[in-house]
């Protein structure tokens, strides 16, 4: 089934994408056989949420803007040359220019609208007329790598909510959220992980049983009766993809008195048409009503949201420890007069905030050549180059015993800028002599600790009130585009919707040459030592004392850091 309209094709039922294995290359060399690989793998039928419609996750976040834009990029990208720059502007490949062999091969901005236009209505309009795509953060970026990108943040979130709740001991304890999408579908294996059993609430049973599939959600119940009986019956952390809506069975709990250890929610709610099912609506029915009344089904998303983030401050109440994931339902239920929708913390001022004052970030790499043996090799090196971190051991040996690779493999794990770039320059040494098979690209989400604005999510409750300063991320950008980094990305509205958040992404290709090795050597630390700067400027005494430790320049700090002990 194909659909085509004067705008393009975003729908192409025939199509299946996957990205080449091997050391065979479609383009002139692996600074272009990089992103290429890369984009095609975002595509892949086991990594994308609906691969068909170029659909990445998180929504309607895409990886081009239609087939017409991607069989384009595709031919660009087989034919570029080592000095020159495709720019793709929301999906669509747009000029190819004359650079040099260190400046980036692809620059991108997606979803990006001037300040008083940036919102879901004038973005859907132009998205209508094609004039314009969602990236998400990592879908139109070309560095998603499925769940596992989302996993080990979402462990080490869990770990920190045992270790201020709990005494850092999850044994017997549940958590309760909702969504199994892209991003949603890593909570159940990161709860286990943690030592959490969960019940995860969501609407489209296609999507548990593509968890239950993937290894990411162990049991599957239609009633929450079944969901409860599972974790209760079970000595052994066990998580459940129950089939139902959020808003209707959160309340359930409170009228049960069932109060859950730990309460969080992770559905689509930043785009309230696409992402959030109204109660008592079928998915039938919302798929109609889009078509017809995106008003209604908006109101109705909204609606229901504001049940559901209602039942979520009862059960903050009731005890439980709450939490937003960064999808924005605070502030849609705010919209809908819940007045103190934020009374419960988001995840990174709460857990997350001390590491990004490191520079500590979802740091991640994939193996172009397809061969896990690459990815499993560079587990062992970074075991190697950090010996003294049990809890980041733990994690790489959980992940290659747990994790399904999707798609090229690849690894995440969360590391600072006292080490990306030493891993970056021991996986290019590798490269270069002989120990993986083909060249590692490296990247990392939006999600990071220099590279984001967003009011609601990453930059919540900064010290110094900074919250929605944007120059951060574009600063970002630039400086990874000066340092020479392979692809770099500009994007708007990932994460918690249009009008929220600005953020910036890059990806360095690690070839094996000395050229890399000193891209490397500028992009792996500039890129985190932007967030080190961030949070030292903004006042965060962790992030002075690893500015000082790392002996960044900072003109207005410089003179406090030298009085540091």
């Amino acid at each position: 089934m194909t659909q085509h309209h004067a705008h393009g094709t975003r729908l192409d039922t025939s199509r299946t994408i996957r990205a080449p294995h091997g050391t065979t290359l479609r383009a002139k060399s692996w600074l272009t056989e990089a992103p290429l690989r890369m984009l095609m793998n975002n595509l892949d039928p086991d990594v994308a949420e609906h691969p068909h419609s170029l659909v990445v996750y998180g929504g309607i976040g895409r990886a081009a803007r239609n087939w017409e834009c991607y069989d384009k990029i595709v031919e660009v990208l087989e034919r570029l040359e080592d000095d020159q720059t495709l720019v793709v502007q929301s999906g669509k490949p747009v000029g190819v220019f004359p650079t040099h062999k260190n400046a980036p091969r692809v620059l991108i901005a997606n979803s990006n609208l001037v300040p008083h236009w940036a919102n879901w209505e004038h973005f859907n309009e132009l998205d209508k007329q094609g004039l314009m795509m969602y990236g998400q953060m990592t879908a139109g970026s070309w560095i998603y790598i499925g769940s596992q990108g989302i996993v080990q943040g979402t462990y080490e979130t869990f770990v920190a909510v045992a270790k201020k709740h709990f005494d850092g001991n999850a044994k017997g304890r549940w958590v309760l959220t909702g969504g199994l999408g892209g991003m949603g579908g890593a909570q159940p294996l990161a709860a286990t992980m943690a030592g959490f059993s969960m019940i995860a609430v969501e609407c489209d049973e296609s999507r548990i049983d593509y968890r239950l599939r993937t290894g990411y959600v162990d049991k599957k119940a239609t009633s929450l009766d079944e969901a409860l009986a599972i974790i209760y019956e079970s000595d052994e952390p066990v998580s459940v993809g129950l089939l139902g809506n959020a808003a209707d069975i959160f309340p359930q709990l409170i009228e049960r008195n069932i109060i859950p250890d730990v309460v969080t929610d992770q559905t689509s709610a930043h785009d309230p048409l696409n992402g959030y099912l109204p109660l008592g609506w079928s998915m039938e029915h919302a798929a109609e009503m889009r078509k017809v009344d995106e008003a209604k089904v908006v109101k109705a998303a909204k609606a229901s949201m504001a049940i559901q983030v209602r039942a979520m401050l009862e059960l903050q109440d009731r005890g439980a420890a709450t939490l937003d994931y960064g999808n924005n339902i605070r502030q849609m239920a705010l919209e809908e007069g819940v007045e103190n929708a934020f009374d419960f913390p988001g995840f990174v001022p709460a857990y997350i905030r001390p590491l990004f004052c490191e520079g500590i970030g979802p740091f991640r790499w994939a193996a172009l050549s397809g061969d896990p043996e690459d990815i499993y090799k560079t587990d062992q090196k970074v075991k190697e180059l950090i010996p003294d971190n049990p809890h980041l051991h733990n994690w790489l040996d959980m992940a290659r015993e747990r994790i399904h690779f999707q798609g090229l493999p690849a690894r995440i794990c969360w590391v600072g800028l006292k080490d990306r770039e030493r891993l970056g320059q021991a996986f290019n040494e590798m490269v270069k002599n002989g120990e993986l098979k083909a060249p590692i690209v490296i990247g990392r989400d939006h999600l990071d600790s220099g590279s984001v604005a967003s009011p609601n999510r990453e930059t919540e409750g900064m010290m110094d009130g900074s919250d929605a300063v944007s120059d951060w991320p574009l600063l970002n950008a630039l400086l990874n585009t000066a340092g020479g980094a392979t692809w770099v990305s500009l994007h708007h509205g990932g994460g918690v919707g249009m009008g929220f958040s600005q953020h910036s992404g890059m990806v360095i290709c690690c070839d094996g040459s000395d050229d890399a090795s000193q891209r490397i050597a500028r992009v792996l630390h500039n890129d985190p030592a932007t967030g080190v700067m961030r949070h030292a400027d903004a006042g965060y005494d962790i992030a002075k004392r690893c500015a000082k430790e790392q002996k960044l320049d900072l003109p207005m700090l410089n003179d406090e850091l030298a009085q540091l002990k």
